[in-house]
């Protein structure tokens, strides 16, 4: 055993492990510790690039990280230069969200899950079958205004007490705008699935309405037994505007829901209107649901007109403006044109208005509801090449001054329901009501976003100012039944809490709070995020894919309000 170990040592690879063998033997010594050294640098060379490498790949991540907090608080300081740059602005938003606060808490107090409030009498009224529309359209206020509280209480209400199953002759507009926008824009703005959950509910229940010859719906419903008809007064036609102001709810619900048939129903009716669509695009404003065919009617963009040609450009900007939308603009554009067919001026002050048009003939007369009009143009104006562009923004700035005006000629500084133009006496007061209408607030608020002139913010508080002093009670805001006289009405339209005063909030807040290009408003000016159309009409479910909630400032902490 020994001697066999022995010849391995001596003749083997395992010599190479005696020290001896190289003590006897300095050159190869020296070559050994040549290689050793050599071998050590090469390894220490190495881990020190390896070293090297990490910290150059740490430093950079640093210097990430700072730049993405640099961003972090310059955004953060732009938004707060934004808000405390103006503190007049800050205060003027303090005040409205004041007067919401006293709206609703009269309607907490007096009226809690009623349709609206009468503040005189300090009671409530079913007057739309009991769907608490007030609480409804007041939703996404309280939320944008961050009354967390109240918006809580609300939503509660809805999860545990809201039921639609009522024998109730509904209008399918009215609870279309009021109840199912709504409720799709508090779930945009807060995320909470209890209020999509509803809005599929009381849209199912619409959509009978739609089961006509055409596909242009009936204007009433039932909502607990399903049977849809037209008013009598109409002559069994249906509704221009009633027929053609679903399009953005329905749409939006069948993006949240992934469910294509509300989209299909309401796209179907301009599918049909578009057949016979006239080349000024102009429409009269009954419409027979069984042959499609205008009837004899006068063409406004007043009451029974205005929200069609509203909605043909506001599903436009819905869709992110791609090609699968684009009949919606040029069916807009179309109407534009039998728009600047209305158009006059007055003597001796030149106000610009919108005639109406019954045949051949023009009546000089407009209402205030057509105040949606500037804003509704200005905002379409930044759609065209530059020389249309500058005219219909033109146009819509000449609007406003009127509709400003239609406040500043009367006594009480609030607008009638509608006004005539004669020959050398401009404008004087139709119908002289006012109940708390928004249209010319949300028309000053388009012109401030889009135009920076902060001209519009000073006639929207002066409106404002007049509401507080002539509609503001101890119960509540109320519409005068006299615009000259100042005597009040019993009644807070639930409109007031959904429009007026979300839009002068608004328009005192940073551009940053409801963006243009992220939001779209419908009629009831309940806001929607803007989502992109696919080619061919096709409906992807954007539930999963929600944004995060809406927040102003976080909402918790550093909101503007």
């Amino acid at each position: 055993m020994a001697r066999a170990s022995r010849s391995v040592t001596s003749s083997g690879k395992w010599k190479y492990c005696n020290p001896t063998y190289y003590l006897k033997r300095p050159k190869r010594l020296a070559l050994l510790f040549i290689v050793f050294v050599f071998g050590s640098f090469i390894v220490w060379d190495r881990q020190t690039l390896v070293r090297e490498h990490e910290v150059e790949i740490e430093g950079l991540r640093k210097e990430i990280t700072e730049m993405q907090n640099m961003l972090e608080e310059l955004n953060k300081a732009k938004s707060s230069k934004e808000v405390i740059d103006d503190p007049l602005d800050i205060e003027r938003r303090e005040k409205v969200k004041e007067a919401m606060l006293h709206a609703w808490g009269s309607y907490e107090k007096y009226a809690w899950g009623q349709d609206e409030l009468q503040p005189q009498s300090k009671s409530g009224v079913n007057s739309f079958g009991g769907l608490g529309a007030t609480l409804i359209d007041s939703l996404d206020t309280l939320y944008i205004m961050g009354l967390d509280q109240q918006f809580q209480k609300a939503r509660d209400w809805v999860a545990n007490t809201l039921d639609f199953n009522k024998d109730y002759e509904a209008s399918v507009f009215e609870t279309t705008i009021r109840v199912v926008g709504g409720l799709l824009s508090a779930y945009d703005l807060s995320g909470d699935k209890v209020f999509l959950d509803k809005a599929k509910d009381i849209a199912d229940r619409l959509l009978p309405a739609w089961d006509t010859a055409t596909g242009i719906p009936y204007n009433i419903i039932n909502l607990s037994h399903g049977r849809a008809h037209n008013p009598s007064w109409t002559g069994g036609d249906s509704i221009l505007a009633d027929s053609g102001t679903e399009q953005i709810e329905f749409i939006a619900l069948s993006q949240r829901t992934g469910d294509p048939k509300y989209q299909q129903k309401v796209e179907n009716v301009i599918t049909q209107i578009n057949k016979t669509f006239p080349d000024d695009g102009l429409l009269p404003i009954y419409i027979n649901p069984h042959s499609g065919k205008a009837g004899y009617s006068p063409v406004t963009f007043g009451a029974m007109g205005d929200s069609f040609y509203e909605y043909l450009l506001k599903v436009w900007i819905q869709g992110n403006k791609t090609s699968a939308v684009k009949l919606y603009r040029e069916m807009w554009e179309k109407s534009m044109k039998g728009l600047l067919s209305l158009v006059r001026r007055s003597t001796p002050s030149s106000f610009t208005y919108i005639c109406e048009k019954n045949g051949g003939y023009l009546s000089d007369k407009m209402d205030e509801l057509a105040c949606f009009a500037p804003g509704m143009v200005a905002l379409g104006s930044f759609g065209y090449g530059p020389e249309d562009s500058q005219k219909f923004l033109s146009l819509a700035e000449e609007l406003a001054w009127t509709c400003y005006n239609f406040y500043q000629s009367t006594p009480t500084k609030l607008a009638g329901e509608n006004y005539f133009f004669h020959d050398g006496q401009d404008m004087s007061v139709g119908t002289s009501w006012n109940i708390l209408r928004p249209e010319t607030i949300e028309s000053l608020f388009y012109l401030w976003r889009l135009t920076g002139n902060k001209t519009y913010k000073e006639w929207g508080w002066n409106i404002f100012q007049a509401f507080e002093k002539n509609s503001r009670t101890e119960s509540g805001y109320v519409g005068l039944k006299d615009v000259n006289s100042g005597v009040k009405d019993n009644m807070m339209q639930s409109f007031f809490l959904a429009e007026t005063l979300k839009y002068l909030y608004l328009l005192f807040s940073p551009p940053t709070v409801i963006p243009l290009d992220q939001w779209v408003f419908n009629t009831e000016a309940h806001p929607l995020r803007i989502v992109a159309r696919k080619e061919g009409g096709s409906v992807e479910n954007t539930n999963e894919k929600q944004k995060p909630p809406f927040r102003i400032g976080g909402r918790k902490e550093g909101r503007i309000g």
